[in-house]
């Protein structure tokens, strides 16, 4: 089967899934909701970074978009339900192709919107504390947090088809990000700036000291996508369905 049929197809499967929506839609209010709380202000900081603070909502909605990636893959692994799609299209790097788009674009367009709600209303909320910012620097911000968002999906879809469980890899990956990356992270030097999450990040704030830079971190997050993708397809090529 070409692979505009299997990508419609599994365009298809998303669209029907109700889960899947609202973790889109999760994504979208937690981020924002987040960051006009956060942009509520408090007690200055000297090293206030205000595009960070005003997308600080990203930290807890990412958690959306991993889930988003994880489900959309771990669905094929219920109820002989990847059989099926093999059957159709016996090609299995075609199939995870179209699987992988079908996740990759709506995250990236969710993601860009709820980037740029997010700034919008850190923005609001920090008032004159954002005047600083630049148009520059908040359509990077946007631009990065959208790619960085989609990155995320994907790696949490690869890490899905190499564990083959939805719920294997949302355990490491949730945990990673909420606890090592935080709290064990900032012990472990310089070595925290190329966790996937933490080097990613780093195109959210409007001034970083460190060895990575905005797209040299996304770079970083790119790479240990591309791996965990890859590790997926070497699971599926040679398990059964």
């Amino acid at each position: 089967m070409p692979f505009i049929p299997v990508l419609q197809a599994e365009w298809l499967k998303i669209r029907t899934l109700r889960s899947l929506y609202s973790t889109l839609f999760a994504l979208c209010a937690v981020s924002t909701v987040f960051s006009a709380l956060a942009g509520i202000p408090g007690t200055p900081d000297p090293e206030f970074d205000p595009l960070s603070h005003a997308l600080s909502g990203l930290l807890l909605g990412q958690i959306a978009a991993i889930a988003f990636g994880a489900m959309a893959v771990a669905a094929e692994y219920q109820e002989g339900a990847l059989r099926i799609a093999l059957a159709a299209a016996p090609r299995r790097s075609r199939w995870l192709a179209a699987k992988l788009t079908a996740i990759a674009l709506p995250t990236l367009l969710v993601g860009l919107l709820t980037t740029a709600a997010s700034l919008a209303a850190g923005r609001s909320a920090m008032g004159d504390a954002a005047a600083g910012l630049t148009a520059g620097e908040q359509v990077r911000g946007v631009a990065g947090g959208g790619v960085y968002l989609m990155l995320m999906a994907l790696f949490a879809a690869g890490l899905t088809a190499l564990l083959h469980s939805g719920t294997a890899a949302l355990g490491i990956l949730v945990p990673f990000i909420l606890i090592v990356s935080f709290v064990i992270g900032d012990a472990a030097g310089g070595a925290v700036e190329f966790m996937p999450d933490r080097a990613g990040r780093i195109v959210l704030h409007e001034t970083w000291d460190g060895t990575l830079g905005p797209w040299t971190g996304l770079a970083v997050t790119a790479v240990w996508t591309v791996v965990a993708l890859a590790a997926g397809a070497w699971s599926l090529r040679r398990r059964d369905a």
